[in-house]
């Protein structure tokens, strides 16, 4: 991989729930705050780095790409409207899915000028994730937003029942994206994170592709909710000439 170049420098990993948006949670504005503030954290330090991003996240369907669009939170209870670009064309479309919708209020809340979103189906295969990654590595944006939630199998407030693998799970997510460590994204097992609703992992796993060496800025994980929330910010290793 060392003689590959690449322009993603920067990469924020965080999650989607629609809780992030504060006019969808009613009188819980002040319980969802933490996570709220991460993922905007998050954001704030990619568009640090680029007022440009690409991002990819999952939602059924093929691989497919989103830029310009518009979108709502419609669905999730009110019509709080996004636009993917400064220069968004074309109605709001209300069937933006989730992921997208969250990148673009991230964006712009962060004041990013720009974010095209890559969705990537729940169950790609690892080694199809990986190539994905490696394309997106010379994407010109420059900044690389990955959306994805952790198992929402976590404790008494568990979305699905509870499972004690949760933990697990989650504990391996967190100490591969604490380590910057590709490898152990890439290892994660796809059964695994389907039986307990992690829908972030072919998105992890798109991140595992994108050539290095990285290393971990800041990380964070919590499970307030009963699901799994990460967030991390790698920088491009410092040693890394990009030659």
């Amino acid at each position: 991989m060392g003689n590959v170049k690449t322009m993603i420098s920067r990469v924020a990993v965080v999650p989607h729930p629609p809780l992030l948006v504060p006019e969808l949670v009613g009188g819980a504005v002040a319980e969802t705050e933490p996570v709220r503030a991460a993922c905007l954290a998050g954001a704030r330090e990619l568009a640090s780095r680029s007022a440009e991003w690409v991002a990819v996240g999952v939602a059924p369907g093929p691989v497919r790409e989103l830029s310009r669009a518009g979108g709502t939170f419609g669905g999730f209870g009110v019509d709080v409207r996004i636009a993917l670009s400064d220069d968004a064309t074309g109605e709001v479309d209300p069937d933006l899915p989730l992921p997208a919708l969250v990148a673009g209020w991230l964006r712009e809340r962060v004041g990013a000028r720009s974010v095209r979103v890559v969705l990537v189906p729940p169950d790609l295969p690892a080694d199809e994730c990986a190539a994905l990654g490696a394309e997106l590595a010379s994407a010109p944006e420059g900044a690389l937003l990955v959306l994805g939630d952790g198992s929402h199998r976590h404790g008494e407030r568990a979305v699905g029942r509870p499972d004690e693998r949760a933990a697990g799970f989650d504990g391996s997510v967190r100490a591969a994206l604490a380590g910057a460590d590709p490898a152990a994204l890439a290892a994660l097992d796809p059964e695994l994170a389907r039986e307990l609703g992690a829908q972030g992992r072919a998105a992890w796993q798109v991140l595992a592709g994108v050539p290095g060496p990285w290393r971990c800025a800041r990380s964070w994980f919590d499970a307030p909710f009963g699901v799994g929330y990460h967030l991390a910010v790698w920088e491009r290793g410092l040693w890394d000439t990009g030659a």
